[in-house]
């Protein structure tokens, strides 16, 4: 059984039994148990009352955090000619199509996320089994195949975070640095919680929030009130 630092054990012991908090306090709570050495990552985890078997039921989308993530991201783009110098005067890091596809075929993966111009896909899929388990695999619902490659690498240098429902029915997402301190975090939460909620499929009944936990990087796992969601959402 793993051993958790005296921090982590006196946060812990202030969480009550089967209490949901308040976005705020549930913040707050989650910061103090952020004793480590490097600056921890705040995580979400949202269970939702949907059945991922179901097509018509899975939920994924994207959202460009107000504050970012508070680290760098390595893009790299799969297009030609112009979207090239397009994509390179964005910041993109990496910029190719042929090329690229052989050295990934080859065992490179030094980037964090990709991008295709919807030409180059067809050439992208041979890669499809490389990048798809790794999240990788540029995809038009979350903005990743797209022509506009300018506006797409400019949104994942600024925070853009990726999610999916998984087969368990939940989200997990990255909202911040705990140097942001709780304001920041508080924002980044409610533009996630705000797409979430726009996300919900209509074929979903009963109940759809069905659980909210924050933790740090080393923390321990703070329930959430999901009621609380409509009062963090106003602070957008």
């Amino acid at each position: 059984m793993a051993k958790h630092g005296k921090r982590y054990r006196e946060v812990a012991a202030k969480l009550t039994p089967s209490h949901r908090y308040p976005y705020p306090e549930a913040v707050g709570l989650a910061l103090e148990t952020a004793s480590s050495k490097f600056d921890e990552t705040l995580e979400t985890a949202v269970a939702l009352g949907v059945n991922p078997k179901h097509a018509d039921q899975m939920v994924r989308g994207a959202v460009v955090l107000p504050h970012g993530l508070g680290k760098t991201v390595r893009v790299l783009v799969f297009a030609k000619g112009e979207k090239e110098k397009e994509a390179l005067d964005a910041g993109a890091d990496y910029v190719g199509a042929e090329d690229l596809i052989t050295k990934i075929q080859g065992g490179w993966m030094d980037f964090d996320k990709a991008v295709a111009t919807p030409d180059i896909m067809g050439q992208v899929g041979k890669i499809g089994k490389i990048l798809g388990p790794r999240g990788l695999m540029p995809n038009v619902k979350v903005g990743t195949v797209t022509f506009d490659v300018a506006k797409a690498v400019s949104e994942l240098k600024g925070g853009k975070v990726e999610f999916r429902v998984d087969r368990a029915g939940v989200v997990h997402a990255p909202v911040g640095k705990v140097s942001f301190g709780a304001e920041k975090l508080l924002q980044n939460l409610a533009a996630l919680m705000d797409i979430l909620m726009r996300l919900k499929p209509t074929t979903s009944k009963g109940t759809y929030l069905k659980g909210i936990h924050l933790s740090t990087t080393m923390g321990p796992g703070i329930p959430v009130d999901p009621a609380d969601v409509k009062n963090l959402i106003r602070l957008l």
